[in-house]
């Protein structure tokens, strides 16, 4: 199996890199960058292992490839971790030809109209968008056997969305939703920016695109609206002096005449058997997914008034990793082939 990924020096798509090069069913890798092509790949990445570029990247002769290289060298699956609004056209060439998983925003919204507030412009390809499967790989499975099209969501949707839907699918919340979110700085992408230099994220935090200004907003109405959700959101993500890493804080209410057990039993129902999900009784911590594709919840219950933790690796169950997850269900792998299911630390 010969896979491609575009975008590959930014952090998604390193990431992407590394996972794939040791996947067992993959073949061979292309690595595709407009900015290092032609550049011999351990020169960009030195950390990966030599033998593993030798085996894996000989069609590309262990180099960094143009896009138009990729095109002809033709790929069985195809990544995109290129920027909103940019992948899916670049991907043009490789639809109907590749299964495609694209970690932009550019397939993941069904309303037209929500996709504009919150990306500014229309979707580049309407009919494209309408076959994209959104691969929250736990709730859209059986759809994701079936298509050559996966939306990868984005990081504080997939941590968000995980405790929150077995609670709206079971009609156990009531009320609006009130969603704190804090990110590592890789969240922010690889970009020469002032607030993102380390001598400014360092002992400091802050909170930014309060309410409905953050993007991710508009995604994780959209998905808990299509499990019949009628309230509202507000959303405030945070930025925290850490490399990677998401930690999700959901304050609701639990409906008149629900309990303790019903969420529970919601959540272990909804999750029964998989695998890159954890229910925890005490509060997840970060450093105990760095690494790993999994997600790591918990709940509180204070009278009527329900709060919801969740943490997630941003890299990987929030990029890369979940990206790799949709890969190996739709070719009907187990789902955690190549991923890392146990931190570090």
């Amino acid at each position: 199996m010969i896979v491609t990924i575009l975008g590959v020096t930014g952090y998604a798509g390193t990431q992407l890199l590394k996972l794939l090069l040791q996947h067992p069913e993959v073949e061979e890798v292309l690595a595709v960058s407009s900015s290092q092509n032609g550049k011999f790949v351990l020169d960009e990445f030195p950390a990966l292992e030599p033998e593993l570029i030798t085996k894996k990247m000989q069609k590309s002769d262990k180099h960094i490839i143009s896009m138009e290289k990729a095109v002809e060298l033709k790929s069985d699956i195809v990544f995109s971790a290129l920027p909103h609004l940019k992948s899916a056209e670049v991907l043009q060439p490789f639809y109907q030809k590749s299964i495609v998983l694209d970690l932009s925003a550019d397939f993941r919204m069904n309303d037209e109209a929500k996709f504009n507030k919150a990306y500014g412009s229309a979707p580049l390809f309407p009919e494209q968008q309408k076959r994209a499967v959104y691969g929250l790989c736990e709730w859209f499975t059986e759809d994701l056997y079936k298509t050559n099209l996966i939306a990868v969501p984005g990081c504080y949707p997939t941590a968000t969305l995980l405790p929150l839907l077995p609670l709206v699918k079971n009609q156990l919340i009531e009320g609006d939703i009130i969603i704190n979110a804090l990110s590592g700085i890789t969240g922010a992408g690889k970009k020469a920016q002032n607030h993102l230099l380390f001598c400014e994220r360092q002992e400091n935090m802050t909170a930014y695109l309060p309410g409905m200004s953050h993007r991710h907003a508009y995604e994780i109405e959209e998905k808990l609206e299509e499990k019949g959700f009628v309230n509202s959101i507000s959303f405030t993500p945070h930025l925290i002096p850490l490399r990677r890493g998401i930690f999700v804080t959901t304050a609701t209410k639990l409906k008149s005449g629900k309990k303790q057990e019903d969420i529970k039993k919601a959540m272990e129902s909804a999750y029964d058997k998989k695998k890159c999900i954890r229910i925890l009784q005490q509060i997840p911590q970060a450093k105990d997914v760095w690494g790993t594709n999994r997600c790591d919840m918990s709940f509180h219950l204070d009278g009527a008034h329900l709060i919801l933790f969740s943490v997630i690796d941003n890299l990987m169950k929030g990029a890369a990793g979940q990206a790799v997850q949709c890969m190996n269900i739709r070719l009907g792998l187990p789902e955690t082939t190549g991923l890392p299911l146990n931190s570090p630390f």
